[in-house]
């Protein structure tokens, strides 16, 4: 018989509630959606971007991530193996001044997201011909592994994912 996989079964819940928000809540849009198995590395990866419907300046995006021997000592029910994804959300946006914006961005992420690591970068393309927007992408990375123990956790993950979007728009303005 076959049994999903924890990653297989985080993916699907992952998605229900952030299609639910889409679909039937209309808070936001679905925007990118990548679900992929790494054949060089026998690895999974799922993301999935999205926007606030009345708002389309920031991306926010989750992403679930599984490498080989997650997935092997799973299948192959390895004994003391505790198989879990790893989980990094990340926000793009525009910003126009990143002495002023990136404190502001930080600010907002810690305040949903305490204790956990983030990393901010900002990127241009170079043009001397014209000024180009610069973006900023914030990763925040959990520290540890989520498995299906944390499958309650999804629905407020969703929630604070969303909120946070939310937050960073009100705060950039």
């Amino acid at each position: 018989m076959f049994d999903p996989t924890v990653f297989d079964n985080l993916k699907v819940a992952l998605e229900n509630e952030l299609y639910d928000m889409d679909n039937l809540d209309q808070r936001v849009r679905i925007t990118g959606r990548v679900d992929r198995m790494e054949l060089a590395v026998m690895s999974r990866l799922f993301r999935i971007q999205f926007q606030l419907t009345d708002d389309n300046l920031i991306t926010g995006e989750i992403e679930l991530a599984a490498s080989l021997q997650e997935l092997a000592s799973e299948i192959l029910e390895q004994k003391g193996a505790e198989p879990g994804c790893v989980l990094t959300i990340r926000y793009r946006m525009p910003i126009s001044n990143p002495d002023k914006n990136c404190p502001q961005i930080q600010q907002v992420i810690e305040r949903i997201w305490p204790d956990q690591t983030l990393t901010q970068t900002i990127s241009y393309v170079y043009d001397p011909r014209k000024i180009s927007p610069m973006l900023s992408t914030t990763e925040i990375l959990f520290p540890r592994k989520i498995n299906e123990e944390q499958m309650n956790d999804i629905p407020e993950l969703a929630l604070y994912a969303v909120q946070t979007v939310q937050e960073l728009r009100d705060q950039i303005k």
